[in-house]
């Protein structure tokens, strides 16, 4: 009796729910002289007194608080074959014993939990208050949930054209978090997807064998580590009417699946993460209207001052190059001459550069403007965009939503693994035969150029089978005066007028 005593004493103190299943377990075989015991819980808790399978002579107890089941306690006797009365007596004791103590080590496990995704909320919450900006609190906020839920890894993923959703950020950094960081996934047929159209949270096992099956056909290839995914939460980020995005957590290389109660907590903690990214964006949106004052008026002086004076400046070179009797220097004036058309082409991008965002929303060119200044944080400086051609006109929808996530990938790579102090962008749509015309995205930085396995650079992949889908090609290659230099093309159809010409 002291001894059963003593191991109830022991099983009821416990408030850590691993130590109490193995102390449950190896009292009850300790008492009974069991050769084996297994006390396994309905959420997959489980510990084990002995080694090998249990034998045909086990006995199986439910593990309940009221009526409320835990789990169940199988052992097995020990040489003497069976228990008696007494033998089952203690069983049953230990059992109930068990079942109000498991009991009381989850509710002390939720409350903890609770106080961790709590304190959570209010590290989001100081970083709102400290005016961080909207990428460093998308970072806080998947970092932060990973930790609390004990994930491997925890991600954001926000819409990226109709019916596409790209994963903006990963967390923790490194190798895994760059391959996936970029990963496109359609919002049918998958469970990020699903938490983003049904506005609930969704909760999946052996996740990375579903994303393989769904992504079957999808194209591009799928990273490797796919394969590791075991279980994942997906909550979707709600203000108002508008979903933000999907915070996502997974686990890779664990079995453990996630509780209800994480589920319920996560919901709660993304609640209070959407209020921060949408005052994020607002904090964002209220410093862009002020440059965008301050840009438009720019826009107003270049225009109206200095292309016209540069305009009256060419057309004066062009005239004094016709009276020149030297063909040398005259061809020198008329190259000075051509040299200011260049530069005045340079200076309507700029203006559109600074108009754009402020007056041409919905411009492809606008959107593309929008990933070069939503990529200025992760480089330390804001590239440099161009463009030439009728892009809005010749570029169909299909087209521009693989443009505008080519280009933000490109971005992301320059940002990850040039150390690049400048980047340009240009984007040109050019006739390309009678065939119709070509679009050209070209990339160039000053960092550290391509490595030598460019083959291995996150989303390179992505960004290739984006451009083959329209028949186009994608090349990273060094610079010529150094860096690395990426080409992304895809054809185009004629335009209207342009079709009927070519018959």
């Amino acid at each position: 009796m002291p001894a059963i005593l003593a191991a109830v004493g022991g099983i009821a103190r416990e408030l850590e729910l691993p130590a109490l299943l193995d102390r449950a377990v190896t009292a009850a075989g300790e008492l009974l002289g069991a050769r084996r015991a297994r006390l396994a819980l309905t959420d997959g808790g489980i510990a084990e007194y002995g080694r090998g399978a249990l034998g045909a002579g086990a006995v199986e107890l439910p593990v309940r608080a009221g009526t409320q089941l835990f789990g169940t306690l199988t052992v097995e006797p020990g040489r003497g074959g069976e228990f008696g009365r007494r033998e089952r007596e203690v069983l049953g004791a230990l059992t109930a014993a068990t079942g109000m103590a498991v009991e009381k080590a989850l509710l002390v496990d939720q409350m903890r939990r609770r106080e961790r995704w709590l304190e959570a909320s209010y590290d989001v919450t100081r970083a709102l208050l400290a005016a961080q900006n909207l990428r460093d609190t998308l970072r806080l906020v998947a970092e932060r949930a990973r930790v609390v839920a004990g994930g491997t890894a925890g991600a954001i993923a926000r819409p990226d054209g109709p019916g596409r959703l790209v994963f903006d950020v990963v967390e923790p950094p490194g190798e895994d978090a760059d391959r996936l960081t970029g990963l496109t996934v359609p919002t049918e047929g998958t469970a990020t997807g699903m938490a983003f159209t049904t506005r609930r949270p969704v909760v999946v096992r052996d996740y990375g064998e579903r994303v393989q099956e769904q992504q079957r056909d999808h194209d591009g290839p799928m990273p490797a580590m796919i394969k590791d995914l075991d279980s994942a939460i997906s909550v979707p980020l709600i203000v108002g009417e508008e979903t933000l995005g999907v915070l996502v957590v997974a686990k890779f290389r664990d079995r453990s699946p996630f509780t209800d109660s994480d589920v319920q907590l996560a919901e709660t903690f993304a609640g209070h993460a959407a209020l921060a990214v949408e005052f994020s964006r607002a904090q964002e949106a209220r410093q862009q209207l002020a440059v965008f004052s301050d840009r438009d008026r720019i826009a107003r002086d270049l225009h109206d001052l200095v292309i016209q004076r540069l305009f009256a400046t060419g057309l004066g070179l062009e005239g004094v190059s016709r009276l020149i009797a030297d063909a040398g220097v005259a061809a020198r004036v008329a190259g000075f001459a051509q040299d200011l058309d260049g530069t005045i082409r340079e200076i309507r991008n700029s203006i559109f550069s600074l108009q754009a965002p402020a007056q041409a929303q919905g411009s492809l060119r606008a959107e593309l403007l929008r990933v070069a200044v939503d990529a200025r944080d992760a480089l330390g400086f804001e590239p440099r965009v161009g463009f030439d051609g009728p892009l809005d006109a010749a570029v169909p929808d299909a087209v521009r939503s693989d443009l505008i996530a080519s280009l933000r990938e490109a971005l992301t790579n320059v940002a990850r693994h040039a150390g690049a102090k400048s980047s340009s962008v240009e984007v040109t749509v050019n006739q390309h035969g009678r065939r119709g015309r070509q679009l050209t995205l070209v990339v160039r930085d000053d960092g550290s150029g391509p490595p030598p396995e460019a083959g291995r650079i996150s989303g390179l992949a992505n960004l290739a089978s984006r451009a083959a889908r329209w028949g186009g090609h994608c090349v990273l290659a060094a610079g010529k005066d150094g860096g690395s230099r990426l080409e992304w093309t895809a054809e185009l159809p004629a335009m209207t007028g342009e079709q009927g010409r070519a018959r």
